[in-house]
């Protein structure tokens, strides 16, 4: 079986609180993108994982595609797999990438195999294997709140714009990224300033990651103004970062623009 795993961006991300648990509340919309990696699944003599394409730090036993197999071989029938994951999306870029490639993986494993997982079952597989992977579970526009793993629709249809995502190949923590962030909510209720124009957007819908990055990593907030600079109806930083996106009533090629980059640019659905 092979799926697609694709990123995410984040529309608005407020940092709300810190948790007794030493994780943070947040309030942000997700929002799916095309950028995908590519997850091959087929029967094998012996379980092996084995990823292509963009470096991943770590050993096959610390992937989350192999811990999702681990997790749910713990309590369903399931033969031993070879995992071939080509990887695409950047890594530590705020898009989300290991994310959706454990909650594709949980995905694909229950159709291929048959296992009949249920969609909250699904989803608490998920929510154990890391705060942004239940997103992915239904993959669809999303108002995420709590650690990001609990989710609510949200009218929000973006269909038809076009997406520049500019990413610098620099890697930012998420411990970096929260080292120097103040928890406070924000003035404007997101869901509904995103039924608002996106023009109205830009000194509303915030990133709270970006005021204390940008400062750090000039660069980050060139190419951010760079996209407005280009048309963007708005633009901004996706998660912890480094990924800046912007998003365009046409279609914009600006892979010469910032040919220095790492560019993908597609329609969102």
């Amino acid at each position: 079986m092979l799926v697609f795993p694709n990123a995410k961006i984040n529309i608005g991300l407020n940092i709300v609180e810190k948790r007794a648990d030493g994780y943070h509340n947040i309030e942000s919309c997700f929002y799916p993108v095309g950028w995908s990696d590519a997850l091959e699944i087929t029967v094998d003599e012996q379980f092996s994982f084995q990823a292509d394409g963009i470096p991943i730090p770590g050993g096959a036993s610390d992937n989350l595609c192999t811990k999702a197999y681990q997790m749910i071989a713990t309590d369903y029938p399931l033969p031993p797999v070879k995992m071939h994951l080509l990887k695409s999306i950047p890594i530590g870029a705020g898009l989300g990438g290991g994310s959706a490639d454990a909650a594709f993986a949980i995905k694909a494993l229950d159709q291929h195999f048959n296992l009949k997982i249920s969609f909250e079952k699904q989803l608490d597989y998920a929510r154990r294997l890391g705060s942004d992977c239940a997103f992915f579970i239904p993959n669809k526009p999303a108002y995420c709140f709590q650690k990001g793993d609990i989710s609510e629709d949200i009218e929000l249809n973006l269909n038809g714009r076009w997406i520049v995502l500019v990413n610098p190949g620099m890697h930012i923590s998420t411990a970096e990224a929260y080292s120097g962030i103040i928890p406070k909510r924000s003035e404007f209720d997101l869901r509904i300033v995103l039924k608002e124009p996106i023009g109205n957007w830009k000194h509303k819908v915030k990133n709270d990651f970006e005021a204390t990055l940008f400062p750090k990593y000039p660069l980050l907030a060139e190419i951010k103004e760079a996209l407005y600079k280009q048309g963007a109806g708005y633009a901004a930083m996706s998660g912890s970062g480094s990924t800046l996106f912007g998003i365009f009533d046409l279609e914009k090629d600006l892979s010469k623009h910032f040919a220095e980059f790492v560019v993908w640019q597609g329609r969102l659905d």
